[in-house]
């Protein structure tokens, strides 16, 4: 499995068999340039769509006609079985933000994990709805989403194999948002990529891959 970070929430991940699939992609320029990532200008053929804000839903920007993956429930394309998760962007259920959804699917037999938005530590019930998650894409930068120690506490809660964040401040990102590094305080097994994408295989994911850090593509 290859993994991609375009910025912010947005990430195509490409399976063994070449099937592509990009997460929540960003409109460039969006919030009155509050996201200045560059358009993304990968063909999919498959997108996911946690909730319908203009820095995570702008399909339209996309080359080709990928199948586009909304909602809570199953939902199948190119073979994969994506399952949505309903929650909510905020911890006062949706009545800040308005709703999200964590989005699961097992490729190359590597259980991943989107989280979208999220705005909370998950209930007992959503983690075991969500069961055991080997790649987990978790935003840590706080203010729209949870924060760093919220966020360990959901990486706690999930136990992935592998955690990737997303969602934090960087040169093009200029939300009220904080660093990945606040999230990375403390941690151990960080591995810092000096590139936008990485492979990885199921047998490497076995012992654990800790916490790995991408430079945004765009």
């Amino acid at each position: 499995m290859d993994v991609k970070w375009y910025g912010h929430a947005s990430f195509l991940i490409t399976t063994d068999q070449g099937t592509t699939i990009i997460t929540d992609p960003y409109e460039p320029g969006a919030y009155g340039g509050g996201i200045s990532y560059g358009p993304i200008s990968d063909e999919a053929d498959i997108v996911t769509v946690s909730h319908d804000h203009s820095d995570h839903n702008y399909v339209a920007g996309l080359p080709g006609k990928p199948q586009v993956i909304k909602g809570a429930g199953r939902h199948e394309a190119k073979g994969i079985i994506f399952e949505g998760f309903a929650t909510y962007h905020d911890a006062s259920r949706g009545s800040e933000r308005g709703e999200n959804t964590i989005f699961t699917f097992v490729a190359d037999g590597i259980k991943v994990c989107h989280l979208g938005d999220l705005g909370h530590i998950l209930t007992d019930k959503e983690v075991e709805e969500i069961g055991q998650v080997e790649v987990l894409f978790i935003p840590v930068g706080g203010f729209y989403t949870i924060d760093p120690d919220e966020a360990a506490k959901v990486v706690n809660q999930l136990r992935p194999k592998l955690t990737i964040p997303m969602h934090c401040k960087t040169e093009k990102c200029n939300f009220p948002i904080v660093p990945v590094d606040q999230f990375l305080q403390g941690k151990k097994e960080v591995k810092r990529i000096s590139d936008s994408s990485f492979s990885f295989s199921k047998k490497e994911l076995e012992d654990g891959m800790g916490i790995v850090v991408l430079i945004a593509a765009l």
